[in-house]
């Protein structure tokens, strides 16, 4: 689905949430062969015995990928992914464990160097199926503006 939401359009303390989603062990194994990142912490069950978790956790980067994925709405022409801030992993995921994500905005700002846009601040987390946040960060959003600097009608399309 497309929707067009300019700046303006974006209300602090908004929430999304989205439904759950089961990490499985197929999910660890083709993320570390996509990353490489073949570590025993994800990928030797009797290694992870004796470790602090006593078993296999998933990556981290996994389920930032598949988190972020998931509170993927509709398409927005007007704005576009700017980067993400304060990535932390707070607790680890376990294979069968089943996520979902809550985003709400936490922030518009002026973008410095661009009059005819703002930055849009999501915070996502990343919950387990205790409700425990397993991951947490801020995603920001550049987003044109309906009118910008001086009032000058913004223009459809990013720069």
């Amino acid at each position: 689905m497309i929707q067009e939401l300019y700046f303006e359009d974006y209300a602090l303390d908004e929430v999304r949430e989205t439904v759950g989603r089961t990490i499985t062990e197929a999910d660890v194994v083709i993320h570390a062969g996509q990353t490489g990142d073949f570590y025993p912490h994800h990928m030797d069950e009797e290694w992870c015995k004796t470790q602090e978790f006593g078993r296999r956790i998933a990556h981290g980067t996994l389920i930032f990928s598949v988190g972020i994925g998931m509170a993927a709405g509709s398409i927005n022409p007007l704005a576009f992914s700017y980067g993400y801030d304060r990535l932390r992993f707070i607790r680890p995921v376990f294979i069968g464990d089943t996520i979902s994500v809550r985003v709400r905005i936490k922030e518009k700002r002026d973008h410095p160097k661009k009059p005819d846009s703002g930055v849009v601040v999501e915070l996502c987390e990343v919950f387990n199926q205790n409700r425990d946040t397993v991951l947490a960060c801020e995603h920001l959003l550049m987003v044109k503006r309906r009118t910008h600097a001086g009032g000058i009608e913004g223009t459809r399309g990013l720069v």
